[in-house]
Parts: structure tokens; sequence; C-alpha cells
């Protein structure tokens, strides 16, 4: 690859919520890259040429040049740091902080809800039985730490836009476009994530059947 080349590697039916924040970095930042796709359903990604990139061997990976990175919220933290000219981080180290914490959470908790109302419900329209008990537990934990980081009707987590807005908004989307009751306040707040053009270019990819 050319020197300051930037390829991402996403899974085949874009529904990774991890390809998808690392995608909506790239285009916030107006990088120009390369989108590849992985068949994850053939576990492709295990093969010996995503191997030699993916040292995790997982969606998404980044190639900066002949650098390799995998893991999302790692890629968004080394766009902020290579590109610094349009930060999708704050700029305060503890707004910054919380940022990542918000990231770090949503990507190791609330796994109840991650089973139970899966991507495929947000990018193909998949709708899904009754919460079990584990998930509405869930669903409240996720619900009451999202009201007490909005302040008001505040648009966003730490006043401008930050790339733990999309990651949220994505989380709390599995619950409403499923149809799942969810507080008006966070319905608004996920609806204005959601029309940000960076989400929309996401959200617009072909995407193969099911």
């Amino acid at each position: 690859m050319k020197e300051n080349s930037l390829r991402l590697y996403a899974d085949a039916q874009f529904a990774s919520p991890y390809a998808m924040s690392a995608f909506v970095a790239l285009h916030e930042k107006r990088l120009p890259f390369e989108l590849s796709t992985v068949d994850l359903g053939s576990r492709a990604n295990y093969d010996e040429s995503y191997t030699a990139k993916s040292l995790t061997q997982r969606v998404p990976t980044l190639m900066h040049g002949d650098f390799a990175l995998s893991e999302s919220s790692a890629i968004t933290e080394f766009l902020d740091d290579a590109f610094p000219e349009t930060p999708v981080y704050p700029q305060d180290r503890y707004l910054r902080a919380r940022a990542r914490q918000v990231q770090a959470w949503l990507r190791s908790d609330l796994m109840p809800i991650r089973q139970e109302r899966s991507t495929e419900v947000v990018f193909y329209g998949v709708s899904g039985p009754a919460l079990t008990p584990a998930a509405h537990a869930a669903v409240q934990k996720l619900f009451r730490a999202a009201e007490a980081l909005l302040s008001g009707d505040a648009p966003n987590l730490f006043g401008a836009w930050c790339i733990a807005d999309t990651d949220l908004a994505l989380m709390l989307n599995r619950l409403i476009l499923n149809g799942d009751p969810v507080p008006t306040r966070l319905m608004d707040y996920a609806a204005r994530q959601w029309e940000r053009p960076s989400v929309q270019r996401w959200v617009g990819l072909k995407r193969p059947p099911l």
C-alpha cells in the first residue's frame, strides 16, 4: 500500500457496530479511504490473508500504509492522533476520558441487549422477541447512564459531537427500531445522531441478503 493510504476492512453485511464507528470517524475527518469487506459468515476473518493484517482476527481493521490496527476504539483514537485537524473526541481531557469510558462500556457490557437486539434489527429490519428479564435489567442500566450523561435537551453527550455519540445512538436504536419502549428524550437524541451525513453513509451502504 502507499505510505499514507487508508483502507478499512468491515464485515460484508455492514452490520458491525464497531466497523460503523470506524467508518463514521473516517468520514467525519474527511479522510479518503478504501472500504474492503470480510465475510464473517464464511470465517474469512481466519484466512491467512486476513490474519496477516488483523492481530485480533476481527473487524474492523484499518490499514494506514503498512501499519495495521484492529479494534474500533483503538482505530478511532489512532485517527485522532494521526489526523488531529478534525477531532472526533472532545479536546478537554476529562471529557475525552469520559467519551472513551462510554465507548469501552458499550463494547464490554450490556450483553443481553446485544444478544437479543442484534444490529440486524437496525440494518435489516429484523424484529426480536420480547426481552428477557436479563435484557430488561440491561436496558434500565443503559437508560440510567444515558440520561445521566445527557444534560437537559443536549443534542450531544459532551457539547460538540464526538464518536461516542454514534456508538450510544446505535445501542439505543437496537431498541428503538425494534419498537421497544424508550424514553422520549433518548429517542430524540438517537434520531438526531442518526441524521448525521457520516452515519447515513453507513446506513445507505448496499447490503447482501441475510
